[in-house]
């Protein structure tokens, strides 16, 4: 799928054929489970995405500072996850080996096709981990450092 021109989450997933939706809407409910509070759920770059308000933060483009997203792409589905550091990525790997998952990951969208390559558990305790205040300050630092 190309990117979408939806106003809505609702309206991105009944875009979808009703296996991807199915599979998308199983992580995005575990998304909305684990998300700490202050983030907001909204349609940005195409795709569902977990946003810092403007009115807390705005990233260096302006527009809202992603906390990740979930999308699907012509052969896959992705999760996006941007608090992505080196420790974060080995609890990652470990969780998917533990799992028995193959772990298909790019720089910091975590691919699959089915909500069941993911090792649900693990990357929802991973979002549930990253308070608001504590992504915006950790974002803050990394572009004081630049």
């Amino acid at each position: 799928m190309a990117s979408s021109d939806a106003k809505t989450p609702a309206a991105y997933l009944k875009e979808l054929p009703t296996d991807r939706r199915r599979e998308l809407s199983r992580v995005r409910t575990m998304v909305r489970k684990h998300l700490p509070a202050g983030y907001r759920e909204t349609m940005n770059w195409g795709m569902i995405t977990y946003e810092v308000p403007l009115t807390r933060h705005a990233a260096a483009n302006g527009q809202p500072l992603c906390f990740a997203a979930l999308a699907a792409q012509k052969n896959y589905l992705s999760l996006y996850f941007m608090p992505i550091d080196a420790k974060v990525l080995a609890r990652l790997r470990a969780a998917f080996t533990q799992a028995g998952k193959k772990f298909d990951m790019g720089k910091s969208c975590i691919r699959f096709k089915q909500a069941d390559d993911l090792p649900l558990d693990a990357i929802g305790a991973e979002i549930a981990a990253v308070p608001l205040e504590r992504y915006v300050a950790y974002v803050e630092s990394v572009h004081r450092r630049r």
